[in-house]
């Protein structure tokens, strides 16, 4: 039901990053986007395209992502959102709201994992 989708990081400056982890561990860009509150990029390696990081630029930085850490959140892709929400509220002692959003690629879900950590499900 669920596979690993990707790590999101909080960055401060994003072309610096993109080029630090370009350089150092062979990444590539696979999708980016700006909207009025943040920047977004995707970075993939090629031969493990299936592990992904999301590097995330606040533009403004006094936004709720940019205070949540510097690793942000745990993203898991799923085939039926409602379905993996029902299956993790019948599971665990979590009651997660359907608080279902667009996100930067389909539709997704953030809630706090048992242990305050934030977790997002996403389905494409």
């Amino acid at each position: 039901m669920f596979s690993f989708e990707h790590v999101a990081i909080m960055v401060k400056n994003m072309d610096e990053s993109i080029k630090f982890y370009e350089q150092v561990f062979g990444f590539e860009v696979r999708f980016r986007k700006k909207r009025s509150d943040r920047e977004m990029v995707f970075l993939f390696l090629k031969n493990a395209p299936q592990f992904e990081i999301e590097l995330i630029q606040d533009i403004d930085p006094i936004r709720s992502y940019s205070t949540a850490g510097v690793v942000n959140h745990l993203a898991f892709r799923v085939e039926d959102l409602q379905k993996a929400i029902d299956f993790i509220n019948e599971h665990s002692s979590l009651n997660i709201a359907p608080d279902i959003k667009p996100g930067a690629e389909g539709q997704m879900i953030l809630f706090e994992g048992l242990n305050g950590e934030m977790l997002q499900l996403i389905e494409k």
